[in-house]
């Protein structure tokens, strides 16, 4: 008689598709540990092709809670209505929607009403099914920057994250510094699971860096309201010439006069200050001006000859493309498009999860502007850019040294003028003379081929999940 398969149930009350720590969860139960998996989640984002095509992972979709019409309701009270009827959605889920599972696997935050839904679902099954947390962060200090530290709600907040965070079973978390913090204030014992890239990410091909330019030159060089360096169109009417990399034959080459292309991924949300960044872009555009003593009819091509010829040295365009959805978006866009400057420009898009990658494979440097509100967590992005050999320029804050080390696969700064300054000194001499740059890449590379997330889940997050089952039988 076969042996009954155990089941997990991954609890996301977000976009399955923006939450790749979970669907990674997804993957390594489904395929390493064999478990039949459920994924109750909202909808949005297509989440990976390896995730919908498994057989042993099943997602069901909530429809999301968007209140209507509640413009003179207070704020507090719109958003506990929206917590009750969320609270009562996941319940039906998580007790009616899927077969009974052996625990439940739940990302925090957000905490409300999540880890009461799940807790009282746990019960509901006869208190048959574990209950395991995957701290990201704390959900309260994420509140806390839009209402303030202080506020009722906030404080409200906290004490219900802490209440029921400290009934799961067993908990993981993201930094050796949230381990210690949550067992110091909560009581909370977490066992660490960093981040790892997954085969998803890694260097680019140089075919596959062309295949992709070539989808996106349209997007780059005849952008919607974008008027900048690079939106005058393409020189060539070949669709095989982009702004990057030209094709003849199968021969696929770089251009040596490319603009240096820096990728930031963001949420678009108050974390992250991309002000910074904006700042920072003035700053490179400015001081490469003064440096080279510019006019308005410089020459990319006659510049880069005079490079090769030791005539001057040569600072690159850059362009900055930023992939991402949130609620700050527009605002900043607004921004970028009022600042007209001759050697830096900004796209914003959306990308699919199979091009998102190989973008991180083709780019020369990553940004991140991430400030954790909690200073416990650090940015999943930085992980993935350096799976793809990536290194990044990241803000400084209490825990970000436990994954970048200043100097060897990546920088920290703390305003823009370092920012700035860290750009003007990686890329000078760009494309074949940047040897700062080209150690920071080597550095990436190795974090990121270091251990993959196949191994630290095995290691770390099956014992405590296998563990929690155990019990529970």
């Amino acid at each position: 008689m076969m042996e009954k398969r155990y089941r997990v149930a991954i609890v996301v009350l977000g976009d399955i598709g923006r939450s790749p720590r979970m669907q990674y969860h997804a993957l390594s139960l489904a395929t390493h540990a064999h478990f039949e998996v459920d994924i109750v989640a909202n909808g949005g984002s297509q989440p990976y092709v390896d995730v919908i095509e498994n057989k042993n992972i099943h997602i069901h979709e909530m429809a999301s809670v968007r209140l209507q019409g509640l413009s003179k309701i207070s704020r507090a009270l719109a958003l506990l209505i929206k917590a009750v009827i969320q609270f009562f959605i996941l319940v039906w889920f998580l007790r009616f929607k899927i077969p009974r599972p052996d625990a439940f696997l739940v990302q925090n935050p957000p905490s409300v009403p999540t880890l009461a839904a799940v807790k009282l679902s746990s019960w509901l099954w006869l208190g048959r099914c574990g209950f395991v947390i995957d701290w990201h962060n704390t959900g309260y200090t994420l509140l806390g920057m839009s209402h303030g530290s202080s506020h009722i709600i906030v404080k409200l907040y906290k004490w219900f994250e802490k209440y029921f965070g400290r009934t799961a079973n067993s908990s993981l978390c993201v930094t050796e510094s949230m381990q210690q913090w949550l067992a110091q204030n909560w009581g909370v014992k977490a066992s660490v699971l960093y981040d790892k890239p997954t085969q998803f990410f890694h260097p680019a091909a140089l075919k596959e860096s062309h295949k992709l330019f070539c989808s996106l030159d349209k997007r780059i060089c005849d952008p919607d309201n974008f008027h900048d360096c690079f939106s005058t169109g393409k020189k060539s009417n070949d669709p095989s010439d982009t702004l990057f990399s030209t094709q003849y034959g199968d021969n696929v080459s770089l251009k040596s006069s490319r603009p240096a292309l820096i990728v930031s991924s963001t949420s678009w949300t108050s974390d992250e200050d991309f002000n910074v960044l904006l700042e920072a872009a003035v700053m490179y555009d400015r001081r490469v001006a003064a440096a080279l003593n510019e006019d308005d009819s410089i020459d990319e091509e006659k510049l880069w000859t005079d490079l090769s010829k030791g005539k001057k040295y040569f600072y690159p365009r850059l362009l900055l493309i930023i992939t991402g959805k949130g609620p700050d978006k527009k605002k900043y866009e607004e921004k970028m498009k009022k600042l007209k400057l001759r050697r830096v420009a900004f796209r914003t898009m959306w990308l699919p999860a199979e091009e998102y990658p190989l973008l991180l494979g083709s780019a020369d440097l990553g940004v991140s502007l991430h400030k954790s509100s909690s200073g416990l967590d650090l940015p999943m992005k930085i992980v993935d850019m350096f799976g793809s050999g990536l290194p990044v320029c990241a803000v400084s804050y209490s825990c970000i040294k436990e994954l970048v080390k200043d100097g060897e696969n990546g920088l920290l700064f703390s305003s823009s003028s370092e920012l700035a300054n860290q750009l003007m000194m990686l890329f000078e001499g760009f494309p074949d003379k940047c040897d700062a740059l080209k150690a920071l890449q080597d550095g990436a590379l190795a974090t990121g081929s270091s251990s993959s997330w196949s191994t630290e889940w095995e290691t770390y997050a099956f014992p405590v999940i296998h563990e929690v089952i155990s019990k529970e039988r």
